[in-house]
C-alpha cells in the first residue's frame, strides 16, 4: 500500500509540476515586464572560483520581480472585476506590481501596507496611481485588514504569492534563465524566497526542463519560513519575523509554493543580516547598483553554498530580485558588511592603565588593519578596550588572538554578539573622575598603516591615553578622539608634539558635549 500510495504522490506532484511549467509558458508579463538581464560577474566569480551570472530583476520598471506575477493575474480578470477594482497586501515590490498593471488596465487599486513599509516604496505606490493603506505592523497584520476590505468593497485579491497565476508569472523569471543560458552549463540556481511564489514558479520550470540543475532557496535567519516548512515536511507558522530583510519578512510560506518546493527545491538555506549586508556591497562593488536586503538573498546563498560546499569550476545564477532599498538602511549594511564576510573581527581586550600599554598592544597586534578602537579610562589598574581589527581569513585571526593572550592579555571575541554590534560599540565612553588633567584633542589621522603607532610614538610614555574613539569610514582621513592625561604644567610641551607630528588636531576640552557626556567632572 506504501508503495501504491508514492507512486500515486509521485505521479500527482509530477502533473502539479507540468501544470506549473505550461502555464508559466502561457503567461501574459511582457506588457508590463522586460527581459531582464543575465550579467556576468566578474569580479564575485574571481572570489568564488565559479562562473555567477546575477539575474537582474532589479532593472524592471518597479525594481522588482513582482509586477510579473501581479499582471499575469489581473490581465485575466473580468471587466466587472476589473471595473471594481484589486486590493492586495504587501510590504512593497507586490504593491508596486498591483499599482502598476493596475494603472495599465486602467483598475483601481488599493494597497494595504503595513507601517514599517520603507517610505519610498509607499511613495512608489501612491506615485503608480495606487492607493496606499497603511495597517499594522507585519505583512500578516496588512493581509488580515485587506481580507476585511476587499469583502466590504467587492474588491479582487491579488495575492503576492499563494495563487496560480501569480506563480506562473513569476515562474517567466526562470523560464528567461533557461533561454538565456541556452546549452550553456549551470549547475545552480539560488532563489530570494519569502513566501515563496518566485521560488514556486523559477524552480518547476526549471524542473521541468533540465531537473540536473539544483535550485536552492535562501532567506534570512530571521524569516525563514520556507526553510521551516521543508524541514518538517508542513507548512509552519514562525512566531516573529526579523524586519530588515521587509520583502521576505512572511511568517509562513503560501500553500501552493510549499506544495510545487517540497517537490523541487533541493536546499533551503539561511543567511545572516551580516551576510546580506556584504552581499549588498559585493552587488554594489560588481556593477554600481544597490539592492534591498532581500534582493541580494541569491548571492549571499552562493558565497555561503561554496564556502561550505568548496566547490569550484561551476556556473551559478543568483537572482536579484529587487532594488527598492530605502536609503536610510545604507548606515547599517555599510558598517556590518565586513563582519558580514568575515573580514571583521571585534574583539575586548584588557591591558593595563598605564603610559605605553596600548602602544605595546598595537605592536602586539602587527600589522594587521584596526577598523575600530574604543576605551575609556575605568580603573587605575587595568583598560578595556572594544577593537576592530581585520584578517585575511579565520586561522589568521585565530593566530593572532593566540599571540595576544600568550602575551598576557584577556581576550574575548565579540564578533558575534549582537548586542556588541548594534549598541556596545557606540557606547564605551562616560565620565571618568579618576582621569585627572584629562585633556580631550579631535584629530584626522591618515588612512594608512602604521599611523596610529606614529602618534603613539609622538605621546611616548610621557601622558596617559584615558580615551580613545577611532571607527573606519571609508575616507581618507580617520577621525579619532583621544584624552590625554596632561597637566597644565606640560601642555605647551603636549601641543608643541602634536605639532611636531603633522596631524591636523583641534583642543575640544570646552566642547560642551565633553562636560555633558565624557568629562571628568559630575
Amino acid at each position: 500500500m506504501k508503495t501504491r500510495a508514492a507512486k500515486i504522490h509521485r505521479a500527482a506532484a509530477a502533473r502539479l509540476i507540468e501544470r506549473t511549467a505550461a502555464a508559466i509558458d502561457a503567461a501574459r508579463v511582457y506588457d508590463v515586464a522586460s527581459v531582464s538581464a543575465l550579467e556576468f560577474a566578474p569580479k564575485l566569480s574571481a572570489r568564488l572560483g565559479s562562473r555567477l551570472l546575477l539575474k537582474r530583476e532589479d532593472q524592471q520598471s518597479v525594481y522588482s520581480f513582482k509586477l510579473r506575477g501581479a499582471y499575469n493575474k489581473m490581465v485575466r480578470l473580468t471587466p466587472q472585476q476589473r471595473t471594481r477594482g484589486v486590493i492586495c497586501a504587501s510590504a512593497g515590490n507586490h504593491a508596486q506590481g498591483v499599482a502598476l498593471a493596475a494603472r495599465q488596465l486602467g483598475c483601481p487599486a488599493w494597497i494595504v501596507m503595513p507601517r514599517t513599509t520603507p517610505q519610498i516604496k509607499v511613495d512608489a505606490v501612491r506615485l503608480l496611481g495606487g492607493r496606499a493603506v497603511l495597517f499594522g505592523d507585519a505583512y500578516d497584520d496588512a493581509a488580515a485588514h485587506a481580507i476585511e476590505l476587499a469583502a466590504q468593497k467587492g474588491l479582487t485579491m491579488v495575492p503576492p504569492y499563494d495563487d496560480a497565476e501569480v506563480i506562473a508569472g513569476q515562474g517567466t523569471v526562470g523560464k528567461e534563465i533557461l533561454q538565456q543560458i541556452g546549452d550553456g552549463p549551470l549547475d545552480a540556481v539560488f532563489v530570494c524566497t519569502g513566501g515563496g511564489g518566485l521560488l514556486a514558479g523559477v524552480a518547476a520550470y526549471i524542473k521541468q526542463h533540465r531537473p540536473s540543475v539544483k535550485v536552492i532557496s535562501v532567506e534570512p535567519e530571521d524569516s525563514a519560513c520556507m526553510a521551516a516548512a521543508l524541514e518538517a515536511g508542513r507548512r509552519v507558522k514562525l512566531d516573529r519575523v526579523g524586519l530588515f530583510a521587509d520583502g521576505v519578512a512572511v511568517r509562513q510560506a503560501g500553500a501552493l509554493p510549499f506544495k510545487i518546493a517540497r517537490e523541487t527545491v533541493d536546499v533551503a538555506m539561511r543567511v545572516s543580516i551580516d551576510e546580506l549586508c556584504a552581499a549588498t556591497r559585493d552587488v554594489f562593488q560588481e556593477n554600481r547598483s544597490l539592492p534591498e536586503p532581500a534582493g541580494v538573498l541569491g548571492v549571499a546563498g552562493v558565497k555561503r553554498w561554496v564556502a561550505e560546499q568548496g566547490v569550484a569550476g561551476q556556473t551559478f545564477v543568483a537572482i536579484i530580485s529587487g532594488a527598492n532599498l530605502n536609503f536610510d538602511r545604507l548606515r547599517h549594511i555599510a558598517e556590518r558588511a565586513e563582519l558580514g564576510d568575515g573580514h571583521e573581527t571585534l574583539l575586548a581586550v584588557t591591558i593595563d592603565e598605564k603610559p605605553g600599554s596600548f602602544r605595546r598592544f598595537l605592536q602586539q597586534l602587527g600589522r594587521h588593519p584596526i577598523t575600530e578602537f574604543n576605551y575609556r579610562y575605568a580603573t587605575p589598574e587595568q583598560a578595556h578596550v572594544f577593537a576592530g581589527i581585520k584578517f585575511s581569513d579565520a586561522a589568521e585571526r585565530d593566530v593572532t588572538i593566540e599571540g595576544l593572550r600568550a602575551a598576557g592579555l584577556e581576550v574575548t571575541d565579540l564578533t558575534g554578539n549582537e548586542m556588541a554590534k548594534v549598541h556596545v560599540r557606540y557606547m564605551v565612553g562616560g565620565r571618568a573622575p579618576g582621569a585627572l588633567d584629562e585633556r580631550l584633542f579631535r584629530f584626522e589621522f591618515p588612512e594608512r598603516p602604521g599611523a596610529c603607532l606614529e602618534f603613539l610614538a609622538a605621546i611616548g610614555k610621557r601622558w596617559n591615553i584615558s580615551l580613545f574613539h577611532y571607527r573606519n569610514h571609508g575616507a581618507a582621513y580617520g577621525r579619532v578622539l583621544c584624552g590625554l592625561q596632561v597637566p597644565k604644567s606640560a601642555l605647551t610641551e603636549c601641543r608643541k608634539a602634536l605639532d611636531a607630528l603633522g596631524y591636523e588636531y583641534w583642543d575640544e576640552s570646552d566642547n560642551p558635549a565633553y562636560a555633558l557626556f565624557l568629562g571628568t567632572q559630575p
